[in-house]
């Protein structure tokens, strides 16, 4: 669950880089948060109003989790756009965020994954 506080304690932060967990589990528990929310609102309100606010408010972090996540990658955040190509742009983002990240660092700092083994708070929360 840290990885989804984490991402909206980054609310708007838009560099750095992100690691492959940290963006996967952050969209896997939103993805769940949302569906839940959808069900409930669908079957107490008949609209999808409380689903829809829950979206609007996740949707600046989930921009820019993936931002960072394609910095990790080595890739500028505009990369975002090439999912508004019909067919293929989707596809292609899919593959970027899935990807590995530069192990070394690059222009937008360091490699996450490393400076997650050397913080011990981080290295405790992961025992």
């Amino acid at each position: 669950m840290h990885w989804y506080v984490d991402v909206l304690k980054k609310y708007a932060t838009f560099s750095g880089r992100a690691r492959r967990k940290e963006y996967w589990m952050f969209t896997l528990i939103s993805t769940v948060i949302y569906a839940v929310l959808a069900v409930i609102d669908v079957s107490l309100i008949g609209s999808g109003v409380i689903a829809g606010i829950y979206g609007l408010a996740v949707l600046l972090p989930t921009l820019a989790v993936a931002v960072r996540r394609l910095h990790d990658t080595g890739r500028s955040g505009w990369w975002l756009f090439i999912s508004l190509v019909p067919l293929v742009g989707g596809i292609i983002l899919l593959v970027f965020l899935a990807s590995e990240g530069k192990p070394e660092a690059n222009e937008h700092g360091p490699n996450p994954k490393f400076a997650d083994a050397a913080d011990p708070k981080v290295a405790d929360a992961a025992v």
